[in-house]
């Protein structure tokens, strides 16, 4: 048998140029009609498609608009998935007078116990904090 003539790197960079190409252009009627019937909220109750008209098609430009403006995080989730980690829902951000400085996000091993996950982010942020100019 011959060896690949690529690697597995290869395969991740094809892989995350697909996954951002699927993102980079949204279908605007797409992004309505996936929002039919779906619920607002996690805990349900009202669905997109309760709204006026008008709340409805504002909701769609503005979430077609974010959609549209989302970083290219394409080869950071290719790698995750292969890794086998997981995004936490965690992050940590820094924001100064003018808006966002900085945001972290993490991704671990699904078996991570909930302590050292916490532990993790916690000892990250505790860290950072160290080098940050004091406010008062």
């Amino acid at each position: 048998m011959t060896a690949r003539p690529y690697t597995d790197d290869d395969l991740r960079a094809e892989a995350a140029r697909q996954h951002y190409t699927a993102t980079e252009d949204p279908d605007y009627m797409g992004v309505g009609e996936q929002m039919e019937g779906r619920d607002v909220t996690p805990d349900g109750g009202v669905a997109w498609n309760d709204f006026s008209d008008e709340t409805f098609d504002a909701a769609q430009r503005s979430i077609h608009d974010l959609i549209n403006g989302a970083a290219d995080v394409s080869r950071w989730a290719i790698n995750l998935g292969a890794d086998g980690l997981e995004p936490l829902d965690s992050s940590l951000a820094m924001s100064t007078t003018i808006g966002p400085l900085v945001r972290i996000h993490f991704a671990v091993r699904p078996d991570m116990p909930e302590e050292m996950r916490t532990a993790l982010i916690e000892g990250v942020g505790m860290e950072i904090a160290k080098y940050l100019p004091e406010t008062t």
